[in-house]
């Protein structure tokens, strides 16, 4: 019998999207204040989803403490009050949209969370957009 965990998470950062191939013009019609070149920020919300097997000498399916920790150390640490083009890695090259931020917290945590758990993370940009990404 599989189940799902969820665990909710908070960070503040910002971000600028825009295509640094484009001139001013297309990515203000493209992705429109969102480009402006003084940056932007967002409170993002981060729910991370854990699905597996119910180990029957705990009662869990994984232990949300360790959740907490994995999602504070990996991720928040890592995002929280930064700038996410200036001051992180994962988008130097990469246009820091909920879309490609949910995508790295993904692979981030595929990397620190055993395999027999399925994965889904929600990231909220604001209350009203938010994306899911669950893997390759």
């Amino acid at each position: 019998m599989k189940v799902t965990v969820c665990r909710e998470s908070h960070f503040n950062a910002a971000h600028r999207i825009y295509n640094p191939k484009w001139d001013d013009k297309k990515n203000m019609d493209i992705f429109g204040l969102c480009s402006l070149p003084n940056y932007h920020g967002h409170n993002y919300d981060l729910l991370v989803k854990l699905t597996g097997e119910i180990d029957p000498e705990t009662g869990y399916v994984f232990d949300l403490n360790e959740l907490k920790e994995i999602v504070d150390t990996y991720i928040i640490k890592r995002y929280d009050h930064k700038n996410l083009n200036l001051d992180v890695a994962d988008f130097q090259n990469l246009i820091p949209s909920a879309e490609n931020i949910a995508v790295k917290i993904w692979h981030i945590l595929r990397n620190a969370i055993d395999n027999q758990y399925a994965i889904h993370v929600i990231l909220y940009e604001t209350d009203r957009n938010f994306v899911e990404y669950s893997g390759d």
